[in-house]
């Protein structure tokens, strides 16, 4: 299967891009997953020693030879993101690289300078606006948690939610076992009210969750809505429809904290929703694992998206769709001709 798997991928690659026979036989570093997530990712991303090996080789050397890209990390960390987040297939990894690099470039507001140690951010994950539990769930996902109590209108603007979403993520990414495992994610709205969507123009917010389901590199695998207030519900009912029928599948809203535990393991809540560890204690922790991933994080500045020429967008496809309908009418009408003579 690897073989196959390994043919598509290269492919998908302009001839002069293709690794050579040298390239090929250059050792990667070793796989750094445990056997069970190895067995996972062998299972739901067609993963295996050589297909990751050869597909980092060729994601290496497409990136080294690539004119529209520029200081872009080649360790496999970083690129496993991509890779496995597309099921190994290189041809999308690469759209999602160049994909994420545009995000970054054209909402640098919310995408770059993302420093744990920012005075609004820590606020932020001290008041428990968002923070992730220490502890996996039952399938081995970290869990991404969520209050809006703990984002206040008059002391944080749409930067500082942003910039928050994105060193929990970017700082989550670099763990190789939560690449394949992917995440939950639990938000209790309790406190939300239509007030909160002034943050963003409707527009800006569209195209930041459309965008950012279509850049990330993230498997996102459960999502679990509590306390969804009325009033806000056409807010809720507008995100649903800017994200994919796959996203959606995996989100549920939940009218109390003991329907969320028929679905969650207890453990990995705070004791403040029917767990044994304090939220403040949680979030300590969580806080040292930012710090630790701090200096990784920051330099993700260093990478730059020269062009966005080469990115496929669906307006894209949709125009080399009618480019090859056009020459298909074309060629038929000279056989016609053809004929016709």
């Amino acid at each position: 299967m690897a073989s196959t798997i390994v043919s598509e991928t290269i492919a998908g690659l302009p001839k002069q891009l293709a690794p050579t026979d040298d390239q090929w036989s250059t050792t990667v570093e070793q796989c750094k997953l445990p056997k069970t997530v190895r067995e996972i990712a062998l299972k739901e991303l067609r993963e295996d020693e050589n297909t990751r090996e050869q597909c980092l080789l060729a994601f290496r050397q497409w990136i080294l030879k690539n004119p529209d890209i520029q200081n872009v990390d080649i360790e496999s960390t970083f690129l496993l993101r991509f890779l496995r987040t597309k099921k190994f297939s290189l041809p999308m990894a690469q759209q999602l690289l160049l994909k994420y690099l545009n995000l970054r470039q054209k909402y640098p507001m919310y995408f770059t300078n993302l420093d744990c140690l920012n005075p609004a951010v820590n606020d932020l994950i001290d008041a428990g606006y968002m923070f992730v539990s220490p502890f996996r769930d039952n399938h081995g996902r970290r869990v991404i948690i969520g209050s809006a109590k703990g984002f206040d209108l008059q002391k944080f603007t749409s930067k500082d939610l942003g910039l928050t979403h994105m060193v929990t993520y970017e700082t989550l990414l670099n763990d190789e076992v939560n690449q394949v495992m992917g995440f939950t994610h639990i938000g209790d709205l309790a406190s939300i009210s239509p007030a909160y969507i002034t943050l963003f123009t409707p527009n800006e917010f569209a195209t930041l969750i459309k965008w950012g389901e279509q850049s990330l590199p993230m498997r996102h695998k459960a999502i679990h809505w509590m306390n969804v207030p009325t009033p806000i519900k056409f807010a809720y009912d507008f995100f649903q429809t800017r994200l994919s029928s796959k996203i959606n599948g995996r989100m549920k809203v939940y009218s109390s904290l003991s329907e969320l535990h028929e679905d969650i393991d207890k453990k990995v809540l705070p004791k403040e929703y029917g767990g044994e560890m304090p939220i403040a204690e949680m979030i300590k922790l969580w806080k040292k694992e930012l710090l630790a991933g701090r200096e990784k994080v920051l330099a993700l500045d260093k990478m730059r998206l020269l062009s966005d020429k080469n990115i496929i967008t669906r307006k894209t496809r949709t125009e080399q769709n009618q480019s090859l309908v056009t020459g298909f009418n074309q060629l038929s009408g000279s056989f016609r001709k053809l004929e016709v003579d």
